[in-house]
This record gives structure tokens, C-alpha cells and sequence, in this order.
């Protein structure tokens, strides 16, 4: 009996192990590595210190002196500080900024977060809602304002039109004293809702299911799934949104500049449209270096004080 023999195997080729780099490659590619991302990184502090910090430098040395450009600085002291706060308009402008303030927390803080939950609760058409809540954020401030303007005409604007079309009283909006403020807080509101709501919207579908789900199984209704689930979930976002909220609303310019003018009877000038005067109008860059310097410690102030509480209700020990 004749046997076959099976064809050899043919070998099959492993390729050699290659050895690590030596060290000395190795550091210097991290080397490399690092000095490119710093290179990346200097691009950003660059233009940082040169449109942001060395502003805000040379505004607070400004501040102490008597400033005018094309002449030679002479150092006041604190005299411009003294100018300023004794100023007629100081007062006025720093209550109608905090009233402001206090009239957009009341009015913008909660209605973007319930139309975040409208959102987040819809089935259909949540693109387009999001496109439609986002819109005016996406036109420029100063054509939303102007907009604005002409909604508030008393003689033929369109929220007198309305008012008169379901046979109800019209009123002055922004050319009236009592509520001139309202009006341009109802501006503000409508022109940046659209940014928090996204921001609600995204720190509203980060929360586990499972804890919406664990709440119904309890018989937690909807107010009660709100108040022990969504608002414990999203505390983080919500404190940080109203700090931002507040720094900004401090500084409101565009609205009190295009629709009103700081009027009517010094109704709606606020300390940012009060440092405009100072530098544009009267051509005291001291006086509005030294208004600037006031509203930053304030709102630093605030800030530190504002991180320092809600850390400490969160129970960081920093």
C-alpha cells in the first residue's frame, strides 16, 4: 500500500519584533508635543492680553488720572472716583442697572427653563421649535433693538395696534417713565432666550432616565418629578446660568443706547450707558475709566462671594 505524503507546511513569516524607541526619542517627541500645543495655546494669550488684559490694565491707571488724548497724563489720585460718585446721574444709573437686574431674573431667569421643558417633553418638531426659539439670538442686537423701537411706537407701533385691536388700553412702552425699563427688559429677555434655552435643553436630557422612570414607580407626579429629580440634576447649570445672567444684565448698553437714549427722564441710563457719556459725550476718560473700575470690583466682589456660597451649600469644603 502506497501512502501519500502530506505537503509540507509552509512556515509562516513573523515579522520581528521592532523595539521600543529609546528614551531619549521618546522625551523628545513629548518635547515636541508640548511646545506645539503651547505654541497653540500663546495664539489665544495673545490676543487675550492684547484686546482683553492690557485694556483693562491700562483702564484702571487711567482711572487715576486726568486723561486726554493728545496730551501728556497728569495724576489726580482718587479725584475722578470723587467726580463720579457725587455725579447727578451716578445714582440714578447704578439703581435703574439693579433694577434691571432684578426685573430680568424676575422676568428671563424662569421662562427660558419652562420653555426647556416644554422642549425636552416634545415629541415632533423639536428641530424646528429649537430653530424658532434660537432665531433672535442670530440677529444682531442692534437691529433686534431697532425692531424693538418700532414694535414700541405709541403713535403706530404694533404693540399699540394689538392692544387697540382687542379694545384694551395702550401705553407710552418706552417713552414712558414708568415703563420704559420694563420694556427694555422684555427686549433683553426675548433677544438672549434663545442661548439659555439650548443650555437648559442640553443639561435636561443628560439626566438619567432611570431616575424619571424610579420617580413615577413612587407615584411622584409631574411638579414632584420636577422639583426631586429635573432641578437636583441641573443645580450646577441653573447657578451658574443666573451668575452669567446677572454679570450681564449689569452691564446692559445696547438697549438703553438705540431704543430710549438713557431717557425718558433719566429712566433707563444704566452704568454702562453712564461710561459712555463720560468717555464720548463729555470726553472724561478719566471719569469712565474710574465708573469702569467700580462696576468690576463690585461684580469681582460679587462673583467670589456668589462661588464661595453655593460651593459651601454643595458641601465643598474648597
Amino acid at each position: 500500500m502506497k501512502t501519500v505524503e502530506s505537503p509540507p507546511h509552509e512556515a509562516i513569516a513573523v515579522p520581528p519584533l521592532q523595539a521600543p524607541p529609546p528614551a531619549g526619542d521618546r522625551r523628545r517627541r513629548r518635547l515636541a508635543d508640548q511646545v506645539r500645543a503651547y505654541g497653540f495655546l500663546l495664539g489665544g494669550l495673545l490676543c487675550f492680553a492684547l484686546f482683553s488684559w492690557y485694556p483693562a490694565l491700562r483702564a484702571v491707571v487711567i482711572a487715576f488720572q486726568k486723561y486726554t488724548p493728545g496730551a501728556e497724563p497728569e495724576w489726580v489720585g482718587t479725584a475722578n472716583f470723587t467726580r463720579v460718585w457725587h455725579d447727578p446721574e451716578f445714582a440714578a444709573a447704578w439703581r435703574n442697572t439693579l433694577a434691571f437686574t432684578l426685573l430680568a431674573l424676575l422676568i428671563g431667569f424662569a421662562i427660558p427653563f419652562v420653555m426647556a421643558l416644554v422642549l425636552n417633553e416634545l415629541r415632533h418638531a423639536k428641530a424646528f421649535f429649537r430653530v424658532v426659539v434660537y432665531l433672535p439670538v442670530m440677529i444682531p442686537p442692534v437691529v433686534s433693538a431697532l425692531l424693538w423701537k418700532w414694535f414700541y411706537d405709541p403713535g403706530a407701533g404694533l404693540a399699540n395696534e394689538v392692544l387697540r385691536f382687542l379694545h384694551l388700553p395702550t401705553s407710552n412702552w418706552s417713552n414712558g417713565a414708568d415703563t420704559a425699563l420694563v420694556s427694555l427688559v422684555i427686549v433683553a429677555t426675548w433677544a438672549n432666550l434663545g442661548g439659555t434655552v439650548l443650555i437648559y435643553l442640553a443639561a435636561l436630557q443628560s439626566i438619567p432616565g432611570e431616575l424619571y422612570e424610579a420617580a413615577e414607580l413612587d407615584g411622584a407626579n409631574l411638579l414632584q418629578r420636577i422639583r426631586h429629580v429635573t432641578l437636583p440634576q441641573t443645580r450646577f447649570v441653573v447657578l451658574m446660568l443666573m451668575l452669567l445672567q446677572i454679570i450681564a444684565t449689569m452691564q446692559v448698553f445696547t438697549e438703553p443706547f438705540v431704543i430710549t437714549g438713557g431717557g425718558p427722564e433719566n429712566a433707563t441710563v444704566t452704568v454702562l450707558y453712564l461710561i459712555y457719556k463720560y468717555a464720548f459725550l463729555y470726553n472724561d476718560f478719566g471719569g469712565a475709566c474710574a465708573l469702569s473700575v467700580m462696576l468690576l470690583v463690585l461684580l469681582g466682589a460679587f462673583s467670589a462671594v456668589y462661588l464661595r456660597l453655593t460651593r459651601s451649600s454643595e458641601g465643598d469644603p474648597a
